[in-house]
């Protein structure tokens, strides 16, 4: 098998790019249709928004790659308007860089803040978690997620999610 990677898990291509460019993976083809790109230290695949498509790709990943850890990276919507948009959490690890913050994944967009009991709101983690739960130990998976809108169905600007993706990189980076 190959060497270790650690993988990121996007949902949505405008949040790949900036962690693509910024760790200059190269698309690996041989797997298409899927959006898989990679180099010696990570492989990124954009599985698309929903638990649905996560739960189908994921495992097809664990079982490819030789996987040492695993992130979760976009965009969530916030019941908190007094959190800025573009602010950074950790989900699911308490970690000294990064503020924590609960989150619930849904099925479908969710408006109404009072169905929320969570800050945060997403579309993928939690499939995300339990695939990767059966693959790795605990403190090797991070969710990390980027308030994006206050429970809006709106989709947010790519350049919004590109800007506030990129920012983050740093932040995470070392952590992992």
């Amino acid at each position: 098998m190959s060497t270790h990677k650690t993988l990121i898990h996007t949902a949505l291509y405008p949040e790949a790019k900036p962690i693509i460019q910024y760790f200059n993976l190269i698309q690996n083809k041989s797997y298409e249709p899927l959006k898989i790109f990679e180099n010696e230290q990570y492989i990124l695949v954009v599985c698309g928004i929903g638990r649905e498509k996560t739960n189908q790709i994921l495992p097809f990943i664990y079982e490819t790659f030789n996987i040492c850890k695993a992130v979760n990276i976009g965009i969530a919507g916030c019941k908190d308007k007094q959190i800025k948009l573009g602010t950074f959490f950790c989900t699911n690890q308490k970690l000294e860089t990064i503020p924590n913050a609960t989150l619930t994944t849904v099925d479908e967009v969710l408006e109404d803040e009072n169905k929320l009991n969570t800050t945060l709101v997403d579309m993928e983690a939690d499939s995300f978690l339990a695939v990767s739960n059966k693959n790795l130990e605990a403190k090797n998976i991070f969710i990390f997620k980027i308030v994006s809108d206050y429970l809006s169905k709106t989709i947010p600007d790519k350049s919004f999610v590109y800007n506030s993706i990129k920012k983050t990189i740093p932040k995470w980076e070392n952590v992992i």
